[in-house]
């Protein structure tokens, strides 16, 4: 079984918040697959279902985005999954530029909260991240305030584009492995910045 866990905040004032990307790349993939995350276990909803092939468990950590290593955590023991082979997370990025996506492993949190809390959870860096970039053309005063305050409409237009890479990126993931899924999203985006 696969975990693939989004990260994001519950309550709907941070709904289409730029933090809860991740929450919205797991509604974005259950919603084209036809099933609802709503089964509750280890403090996160899930829900069962199969993509590229695999049975795949889709979760949104209910814990707030600090502890979202309790939750992972539980899943990954519930269902003895390893966290550098089986889990993938979904996550925000405030270093990269909105409508940007980078998939990395055994890296730092990089001041992500959420990232920080399933490291420490884990005792491993080693699982993969699918980084979603949020940060606005113009610099952000407090980040911690934009983060949580609700996208613009422009930026919403992005970020739609973006789950379905999120998700394209995902199946490639399962389908082809990790380094070819960074071969192709990492190497488009460097392109893209040649341009």
């Amino acid at each position: 079984m696969k975990l693939i866990v989004g990260l994001g905040n519950p309550g709907i004032e941070y709904q289409f918040s730029p933090h809860n990307v991740g929450f919205l790349a797991i509604d974005r993939i259950a919603g084209n697959l036809g099933v609802e995350v709503r089964n509750r276990q280890c403090r996160a909803l899930t829900a069962r279902t199969v993509l590229a092939d695999q049975m795949v468990l889709l979760a949104k950590p209910e814990t707030f985005m600090n502890l979202s290593g309790i939750a992972v955590h539980g899943l990954v023991r519930e269902y003895e999954a390893k966290p550098e082979s089986d889990l993938i997370v979904i996550q925000d990025e405030l270093d990269f530029p909105l409508g940007t996506l980078r998939i990395h492993t055994r890296r730092s949190s990089a001041g992500h909260n959420g990232i920080e809390s399933i490291i420490g959870a884990l005792d491993t860096q080693d699982f993969l991240r699918i980084r979603i970039g949020v940060a606005p053309e113009r610099k952000v005063i407090d980040g911690k305030e934009y983060l949580l305050a609700p996208m613009r409409k422009a930026d919403l237009k992005v970020i739609d584009g973006m789950l379905d890479t999120a998700e394209e990126a995902v199946k490639m993931i399962l389908r082809d492995g990790p380094a070819a899924a960074m071969n192709r999203f990492n190497r488009k985006e460097l392109d893209e910045e040649k341009d």
